[in-house]
């Protein structure tokens, strides 16, 4: 896909380390020695390119599975239904993600779809719903103008929030009702809390469908299979959450939970901001990098996919976007075989929290209330539903970073600058958040950091 400016403001100290004894370490064809920390496709994505470039390499990942924040959950074994309770789309301009899914021999299906409106409780098919043609045109004419901008132009617009970017240029308020109600499915909070910058940069350099155009076939664990199945397993450490990690001169050592090990010469560190600070690190990390991970927030979002016995809103490319707090629903058995079929809930920010405190019972009957206007009674249809709230995910505690007024600019260079031995990656350091290319981008960027120092 196309990057986003990184358009450079600070810069970072680096520390010095203690020393610790040698750990026994799977070789490679070199003598070169890397631990790479989370097993989502950031780190396998790194771990890949190392080990084609015959360097040694161990994953060391906190949970029982790899793959992270790709979470493929099998709803039907009848009828082979899968659905996604994490990373959903692969992007049009993802040239990334399509040339790895290519090269492991894996098939995308588009995953676009036309998108509906319920709104004050009143249903719009797609078509019977715009913006307001005036300001279309306006739109169209600041996301142009901001491509012609340079770079020192771009600046200011991190200074404010993107609702306040949009009230500014003077958009109506039923507008911005619905620009705030699609817009928060993207960055996964309200768009108040959404950099101008941030906002701008999303709509004036994606695909016309914003990135959302196709879907792993079997599921996007695929992809995690794949990497892992090239990787090795024996490289691959289940269970093994890192407490501590020190470092002097050219080697690093790693302490796990359960008591294990590693001594390496690099490491890169692929989890989210969260799961960095809990880690000891030896000695301290820099302030900067102290200050910006305790700044940086994750967005909270809420699948919950609900497996109806027909498909009966017939359309195979439904999405829809509401004004209730299941929020969001798009099909998720698009271009999947069977008579059944799943509308899947995707509620952020407040509305994720209030879904994830329901239980399955009182999720379905707020899923079918809010179709009702389109549908009417769905409710019969039901045959079992699945949920998971990324919001207090024990490893993320969310699903994607979002980046607040006057963070854009500044602590995306400070998280992403390595400190001695110890580089960085995943998906808050990305040109793009929420976004699996993102994620394979900055690890490949971390391992080739290391195979050209």
């Amino acid at each position: 896909m196309k990057r986003r400016e990184f358009i450079k403001t600070t810069g970072v100290v680096t520390t010095a380390i203690l020393f610790a004894p040698k750990i026994s370490f799977p070789l490679g064809k070199n003598d070169l020695k890397v631990i790479i920390i989370g097993g989502g496709i950031a780190g396998l994505s790194a771990a890949y390119k190392l080990m084609k470039s015959g360097v040694g390499v161990v994953i060391l990942e906190s949970r029982n599975r790899i793959g992270g924040r790709i979470f493929t959950h099998r709803i039907d074994e009848k009828e082979n239904l899968t659905v996604e309770l994490g990373g959903e789309w692969i992007g049009e301009s993802h040239t990334r993600m399509k040339e790895l899914c290519n090269e492991l021999g894996l098939k995308l299906k588009n995953h676009q779809f036309d998108t509906h409106l319920i709104l004050d409780n009143k249903y719009y098919k797609n078509g019977e719903w715009d913006f307001d043609p005036g300001w279309n045109t306006k739109y169209q004419n600041l996301l142009d103008n901001f491509n012609s901008l340079s770079n020192e132009e771009k600046l200011p617009f991190d200074k404010l929030d993107w609702w306040r970017f949009l009230k500014n240029n003077n958009i109506s308020e039923r507008d911005l009702e619905i620009k705030e109600l699609l817009d928060s499915t993207d960055f996964g909070e309200t768009i108040r809390n959404v950099s101008a910058y941030a906002g701008i940069t999303e709509y004036a350099e994606s695909s016309p469908k914003n990135e959302m155009d196709y879907h792993i076939d079997g599921g996007n664990g695929k992809i995690i299979e794949k990497l892992a199945e090239k990787i090795g397993q024996d490289k691959i450490k289940l269970k093994h959450k890192v407490i501590s990690i020190e470092q002097k001169k050219d080697r690093v050592l790693v302490r796990c939970e359960n008591g294990s090990n590693w001594e390496a010469d690099k490491i890169i560190c692929t989890i989210p901001t969260f799961s960095i600070k809990n880690i000891e690190w030896k000695p301290e990390l820099s302030k900067g990098k102290k200050d910006a991970l305790n700044e940086l927030q994750y967005c909270r979002i809420n699948k919950t996919s609900v497996l109806f016995k027909e498909r009966f809103w017939k359309d195979e490319s439904l999405d829809m976007v509401t004004d209730n707090v299941s929020h969001y629903f798009y099909h998720s058995t698009k271009n999947q075989n069977g008579k059944m079929g799943v509308l899947t809930s995707f509620s952020s920010g407040d509305r994720a929290y209030i879904m994830s405190k329901m239980n399955d019972s009182r999720k379905i009957d707020a899923i079918c209330e809010t179709l009702k206007p389109a549908f009417g009674d769905v409710k019969k249809y039901v045959e079992k539903t699945v949920s998971y709230y990324w919001g207090n995910d024990l490893y993320t505690q969310g699903a994607y970073a979002i980046y607040d007024t006057n963070e854009w600019m500044v602590l995306r260079e400070i998280l992403s600058k390595p400190e001695e031995n110890i580089f960085f990656a995943g998906e808050h350091l990305a040109d793009w958040q929420g976004f699996m290319e993102g994620a394979v981008n900055t690890g490949e960027d971390a391992a080739d950091q290391i195979l050209n120092g």
